[in-house]
């Protein structure tokens, strides 16, 4: 409708259109809201049916990809070809790795609470929203929105109101959403030191240090490679087997062992 909305003329920049559609809402001229209305009504009557595509795709609706006309910004393509479901056995070994950190970070005594809308998996007969600490309610000291960004993040360690550590897990599906609400939280809540943490298998390895690494993360303060590592899938069940007999006494800084830095000068 870039022809017929008054929104998209007279701009001296062409992203400049953006604001009515992004900023609080504001009432449109009528002219603008009678033609959307005509274009609604048209739809209805004649619908056309147009595939998904990478759309069928996002996962989350509060991770928004970067404007690509920000200077050196660009929106990475899917790690995963479009219509693509993702296999059973990728959601497995993804709940496996989600049940292991939820039950490490409650032997080491802090409670735990795991991403909203994963709490109805199970693993191995245990529902996760069922397990050992897991908390209900998270922090109170965010607002809405940041909490919103935190309830989706796999898998949280609490100690009071503390956020102990940060787990996103990554089997196959796009490292980037991961990574998005991770960089949310830290910009959000600039002031605090979360320790952050991207869990997945090692042939991922190479995908999330680029990830990590890329421009828009990088103006971040502190940038993102700063605060989030990188553990391997492999590396955490070698390290929890290692572990079994004393994991009670283990501290966060244990993690700091199993893990590796994601700056491109320590590889």
């Amino acid at each position: 409708m870039r022809g017929e909305l008054t929104v998209f003329q007279n701009l001296d920049n062409p992203n400049r259109w953006q604001g009515p559609f992004r900023g609080s809402p504001t009432r449109w001229k009528a002219a603008d809201g009678e033609a959307v209305v005509k274009a609604l009504q048209e739809a209805k009557a004649n619908p056309v049916e147009r595939p998904l595509g990478r759309l069928a795709k996002i996962r989350n609706k509060h991770a928004v990809p970067p404007d690509p006309a920000d200077e050196g910004v660009s929106v990475p393509e899917d790690d995963e070809p479009a219509g693509s479901e993702e296999p059973e056995a990728a959601v497995s070994v993804h709940t496996e790795i989600q049940y292991l950190l939820v039950k490490l970070g409650a032997d080491m005594g802090f409670d735990v609470h795991v991403a909203r809308n994963d709490q109805g998996r199970v693993w191995k007969g245990q529902r996760l929203g069922d397990m050992p600490r897991r908390r209900e309610q998270l922090p109170q000291q965010f607002d809405p929105v940041t909490n919103q960004t935190i309830e989706l993040i796999d898998v949280l360690w609490l100690d009071g109101n503390a956020i102990v550590a940060a787990f996103e897990i990554e089997s196959t599906t796009s490292i980037y959403s991961g990574l998005l609400r991770m960089s949310d939280l830290v910009a959000r809540q600039p002031n605090i030191s979360v320790p952050l943490f991207l869990v997945a298998p090692d042939e991922r390895r190479e995908k999330v240090i680029q990830q990590v690494n890329r421009p828009t993360f990088e103006r971040m303060k502190p940038p993102l490679v700063e605060v989030c590592r990188y553990i391997s899938f492999e590396g955490l069940r070698e390290a929890l087997t290692a572990a079994h007999d004393y994991v009670s006494f283990l501290k966060p800084a244990w993690l700091q062992t199993v893990s590796e830095s994601c700056a491109l000068e320590d590889l």
